[in-house]
């Protein structure tokens, strides 16, 4: 990439634009999870943020973003839940319309948030292709604006913004880890992470059964043909072509967890934090807990990615 399509300033820009709209976060500390890592961790929780993840950061910035005349044609993206819940919310702060497709098979309290927050909502076939083909279909019938869930410069630079909240609170750090999907929290991190702690390892966390962005940072190349198997709904979609490229230039590294480590992680951030977490947000436990040896002694910043669970499934129930 010649021009970086997505910069530290446009982080900063995006700060700036949704600072009206988004929560500042907190960032957590258990003493119980610290002596159990060996390590001290800080957990930037953004299940506290508006719709009960990070998405909100990147779809308002995106919203917010767009020209008047532009933003009154509306938005239109597809998401199996956060980012669809985001982009609606975003969409009714700016009072214009907003088109979420979504996949059958998405997580009925997701896409019930979806609806609450004032989206049209459009049901498709659960592939890649089904998706975008509705999306363009629909947005040549309005005229509104493809928002990317990942792949999209401004949606980066507005999830970025949370790590440079969790900088600021907990001052210097030796690694920072955030979970890894379609990769726009890891790139928005990695961006905010190399400009404001240089000498900080950057570190994403990625289910087994969803495994693509480690495969394809250890060949050099994305390798995205695969069928997603994980409790993880929120990081089954893969790596997009600009995340990867982000990651790979800012040096990511990712660790793979298993469902079942997963799901532990889950339940212990639950009893720790008394923070409600779900699985794709749990990964980064689960990671470092398979990282204790890297990690000893040092001071480590963690994205807590999102809240958003199924209270009538929970994971162990069945396990």
């Amino acid at each position: 990439m010649n021009e970086p399509f997505c910069s530290f300033a446009d982080v900063l820009a995006a700060a700036a634009r949704i600072a009206p709209h988004v929560n500042a976060t907190p960032v957590l500390q258990s003493r119980s999870l610290e002596q159990l890592l060996g390590a001290s961790v800080w957990f930037k929780a953004e299940p506290m943020q508006r719709t009960g993840s990070f998405k909100f950061r990147g779809a308002c910035n995106a919203v917010w973003a767009l020209p008047a005349t532009q933003a009154g044609k509306g938005v239109i993206t597809h998401s199996s839940g956060n980012h669809g819940a985001a982009l609606a919310l975003a969409a009714r702060t700016r009072d214009i319309p907003c088109h979420v497709v979504v996949p059958h098979g998405a997580v009925p309290a997701k896409v019930a948030s979806i609806r609450r927050y004032g989206a049209t909502v459009h049901v498709c076939a659960p592939t890649a292709a089904d998706r975008e083909q509705t999306c363009a279909r629909i947005a040549g019938e309005t005229g509104a604006t493809m928002i990317h869930p990942y792949a999209n410069a401004q949606v980066i630079a507005g999830q970025g913004t949370a790590a440079l909240e969790l900088i600021n609170a907990a001052g210097p750090l030796d690694v920072v880890m955030a979970p890894v999907g379609g990769g726009g929290l890891m790139s928005g991190t990695a961006i905010a992470t190399a400009a404001m702690a240089p000498a900080c390892a950057r570190w994403g966390a990625e289910p087994e059964g969803a495994a693509d962005t480690a495969r394809s940072l250890a060949a050099g190349r994305r390798e995205v043909d695969f069928v997603p198997d994980t409790v993880c709904d929120g990081l089954r979609g893969p790596v997009g072509a600009p995340n990867f490229e982000l990651l790979r230039a800012h040096g990511v590294q990712v660790t793979t967890v298993s469902d079942d480590e997963t799901v532990a992680a889950m339940r212990q951030l639950w009893e720790c934090l008394k923070v409600v977490v779900e699985p794709s947000s749990a990964t980064v436990l689960a990671a470092l807990l398979k990282q204790r040896d890297a990690i000893a002694g040092k001071r480590v910043g963690v994205i807590l990615s999102g809240g958003n669970v199924d209270l009538d499934a929970m994971p162990w129930s069945s396990r």
